[in-house]
C-alpha cells in the first residue's frame, strides 16, 4: 500500500513555512469528505493559511463558466463554521445570502460547511453513492481579494466508495490536486466515480505530444467505451483541421468528463482543458452518434471562447451575471461547425444535415424576435435565458431567439458566401481569428471580428455584413446560397392551413394555453393569448391537445376556424384566418429528382467532405 500524503500534513508544513516567511502566495486548502453521499451531502473544509488582516470575507459564486445567467450557488451550502488553526471557534456572520464574513481572526482561518448537491449537469453539483459530479463555482467557497492564490485539494473517501479523480486540476500527489489561481480553479470540473477512461497521444502541427482522453461514468463496458473514443479521434482531428493546429494544453493534456445516466439532466460545459458532458441516455452504446454531436461541439469551444475569447468576458466575474454582445459568434458559430464537422467526419450523410440546415433557417426566417432583433442584442438576452430560472411569465417567444441558432445561420451564410463570392471558406476565417486572438491570449471585440474579415474580404464586404446581419436584423438569402450546394429550400407545408402553435394543456372545461402565443401566428392575430381556455373549435369540443392540429388538418390557407374561448372578462368567440406556416425545409437536389451540376457537386464537397489530411 502506497503511503497517502495527507492534506493534513501538507498543511501542517505548509503553516511552519508562512510562520518563517509570510509567503502571501501560499495555497488555499480544500478537503472534501462524504459520509453522508447516499443523501448528496459532502462535507468541505476550506483552509486559508495567512490570512490577511482585517476583516476576511468568503463567499459562494453566483455564476459560472461557460453559463451566462446567475445562480444562487449559496442557497446549497449550511451549517458554515469558521475555526483558528488549533481548531477554535470564530465568529463567521452571513452578511449576504452567498458572503459570510470573519472580523477577528489568526492569521490560519478554517471554514467549513456542508454541501448539498443533487443536481447532474454542467452547472450544478450531483452527488449520491455513485458519484460526486462538481462544478466548482457550485461546490466551493472563495475569499475576497485573494484570486491570485493558488488552490490545493483533498479528494477523501475514494476508495470507500470505488472512485477515481477526473478532472483538468493539475496531479500533486496521490488524491491532492491543485489550479495556479481562482479562474483556473473555477474553470475545471472534476467527477469522481468509477470513470473509465480510454486515451491516445496526439501529436499537434507544433510536434508536441498531448495525451486526449475520455473519462466516462456509465453502465457500460471498457470496450464500449474505447470503440466511442476511437469516433471521438476523428471529431478530434476535423477540428484540428479546420484551425490548422491545437492549443497547447494546459499540462499537455485534454479530457472530456462524460456523466451517462437517464436521472441526469443533460448539458455540456466547454472549459479550458476539459468539457462537462452530461446525458440523460441510459449508455453511451448505441446511443454514440446522439453523444458525439455534444463532443463536437465543446470541443470546438477549447478555441472558440476559451482561448478565442471576448473581451466582454475577460475575467469572468463569479459574483454577478456575465454579459456580452458576442454570444453570436462564441456560441453560434460553435453550434455551426459543432453539427457540421460530423458530416466531414462522416458520422452524418449530406440528407441528415439537410435537417440541421433547415433548424437553423427557420430560426431567423421563421421566428418573430430575429425580424425585429439583432444577433447581438439576443446575444445580451443570455444574462436571462441561458438556464436562467424565473417564476414569472416572460414573452421570449416573441422577442427572444437563442444566440446559438441565430449566430449558426449567421455562420451558415457567411460560409457559403465566402466560398461562392471570394473562394475562400469560413475555416480560413476561423484560423485567421484564431491566430491574431485566440493564440496570442488577446481578447477581441465585434470590431475586431470585423476587421479580420476585411482583410481576408475587403472591407466594404466586411461592414456590409456587419452593419447588415450583426448589428442589424438583415437575412441572407439562404435559397439561392444553398442552392450553390445542391440544397433546395422550399416550404415544409406548402398550400395547408396553419395557425400556429399553440402551447395548451387540457382543463376541466376545454384546454388552457400555457404560453404566451407568437405574434406571426394567425391564432395571436385572431387575439388569443396565454390563460385563455379554449372551449370549442368550429363547433366541436376542445378537450384533448389533438384537437388543435385536427382542426386544420384538411383546410388551406384563407380558411377560418371559429374557436371559442373563456378568460376573466366572460366567453368570447375568435375567428381565425388560416395562413401558410412559414417554417422550411431543405431537400437534396438527388432527393427532389434533380440532377446536381459538376459545380454543385464540387461546391458541396469542398464545403462537407474531410479535411483531415
Amino acid at each position: 500500500m502506497k503511503k497517502l500524503i495527507t492534506l493534513a500534513a501538507v498543511v501542517a508544513c505548509a503553516v511552519s513555512a508562512f510562520a518563517q516567511n509570510g509567503d502571501k502566495s501560499k495555497p488555499i486548502y480544500y478537503s472534501l469528505s462524504f459520509p453522508n453521499a447516499i443523501h448528496h451531502e459532502a462535507e468541505i473544509v476550506m483552509t486559508i493559511p495567512d490570512a490577511p488582516a482585517g476583516k476576511l470575507k468568503v463567499r459562494m459564486s453566483r455564476s459560472s463558466p461557460g453559463r451566462y445567467a446567475t445562480h444562487e450557488f449559496g442557497k446549497n451550502i449550511y451549517n458554515v463554521k469558521a475555526q483558528d488553526g488549533q481548531g477554535n471557534q470564530l465568529d463567521i456572520k452571513q452578511v449576504e445570502g452567498d458572503v459570510y464574513e470573519i472580523e477577528d481572526h489568526p492569521s490560519i482561518v478554517k471554514v467549513s460547511y456542508t454541501l448539498f448537491g443533487n443536481h447532474t449537469d454542467g452547472t450544478y453539483v450531483g452527488i449520491d453513492a455513485s458519484h460526486a459530479h462538481l462544478n466548482m463555482p457550485a461546490a466551493f467557497m472563495w475569499v475576497i481579494g485573494l484570486a491570485n492564490r493558488p488552490a490545493k485539494f483533498e479528494f477523501n473517501d475514494l476508495d470507500k466508495y470505488g472512485w477515481k479523480v477526473a478532472t483538468q486540476l493539475k496531479h500533486e500527489a496521490e488524491n491532492v490536486y491543485s489550479a495556479p489561481d481562482l479562474q483556473y480553479m473555477m474553470d475545471s470540473p472534476t467527477e469522481l466515480s468509477n470513470v473509465k477512461v480510454s486515451s491516445w497521444d496526439l501529436k499537434n502541427t507544433n510536434g508536441k505530444i498531448q495525451k486526449m482522453a475520455i473519462a466516462v461514468h456509465s453502465d457500460d463496458d471498457q470496450g464500449t467505451i474505447d470503440n466511442f473514443a476511437k469516433m471521438v479521434q476523428k471529431v478530434v482531428l476535423e477540428e484540428r483541421a479546420v484551425f490548422g493546429e491545437q492549443p497547447d494544453y494546459d499540462y499537455g493534456s485534454y479530457t472530456f468528463l462524460d456523466d451517462v445516466h437517464p436521472n441526469n439532466f443533460g448539458d455540456g460545459m466547454e472549459h479550458r482543458n476539459s468539457t462537462s458532458i452530461v446525458d440523460r441516455s441510459p449508455k453511451v452504446g448505441g446511443n454514440e452518434n446522439d453523444l458525439l454531436g455534444t463532443y463536437s461541439h465543446e470541443f470546438f469551444h477549447s478555441w472558440n471562447v476559451e482561448r478565442i475569447r471576448p473581451k466582454s468576458l475577460e475575467p469572468f466575474n463569479f459574483e454577478h451575471a456575465n454579459m456580452s454582445n458576442e454570444l453570436w459568434f462564441a456560441e453560434g458559430f460553435t453550434q455551426y461547425y459543432g453539427e457540421m464537422l460530423l458530416v466531414r467526419a462522416g458520422f452524418n450523410s449530406v440528407d441528415d444535415y439537410t435537417g440541421t440546415i433547415a433548424g437553423l433557417v427557420n430560426s431567423v426566417l421563421a421566428n418573430p424576435a430575429p425580424a425585429k432583433y439583432p444577433p447581438t442584442q439576443m446575444s445580451r438576452y443570455a444574462v436571462f435565458v441561458d438556464a436562467g430560472v424565473a417564476v414569472d411569465a416572460t414573452n421570449y417567444t416573441n422577442m427572444f431567439t437563442s444566440y446559438y441558432v441565430y449566430g449558426g445561420a449567421t455562420a451558415l451564410a457567411l460560409d457559403l458566401r465566402l466560398r461562392s463570392e471570394f473562394k475562400i471558406t469560413l475555416d480560413d476565417y476561423m484560423r485567421q481569428v484564431w491566430l491574431a486572438y485566440g493564440k496570442t491570449g488577446k481578447p477581441y471585440t465585434i470590431p475586431d471580428l470585423q476587421n479580420t474579415l476585411a482583410k481576408l474580404t475587403n472591407p466594404k464586404f466586411a461592414k456590409a455584413f456587419f452593419d447588415d446581419y450583426i448589428y442589424g436584423f438583415k437575412k441572407n438569402d439562404y435559397a439561392t446560397l444553398l442552392a450553390k450546394a445542391g440544397l433546395i429550400l422550399q416550404k415544409a407545408a406548402p398550400e395547408k392551413g396553419w395557425m400556429g402553435r399553440i402551447p395548451a394543456k387540457p382543463v376541466d372545461g376545454g384546454l388552457q394555453i400555457v404560453g404566451a402565443t407568437a405574434s406571426i401566428t394567425p391564432v395571436y392575430k385572431a387575439g388569443l393569448d396565454a390563460d385563455d381556455i379554449i372551449l370549442k373549435i368550429d363547433g366541436k369540443d376542445a378537450r384533448e391537445v389533438f384537437a388543435l392540429t385536427d382542426a386544420v388538418k384538411d383546410k388551406k390557407p384563407g380558411n377560418k376556424v371559429v374557436i371559442n374561448y373563456r378568460n376573466r372578462l366572460g366567453d368570447h368567440e375568435a375567428t381565425v384566418v388560416l395562413e401558410e406556416s412559414p417554417a422550411f425545409q431543405v431537400v437534396t437536389f438527388e432527393k427532389a429528382g434533380k440532377e446536381l451540376s459538376q459545380q454543385q457537386k464540387d461546391f458541396r464537397a469542398a464545403w462537407l467532405s474531410s479535411k483531415v489530411k
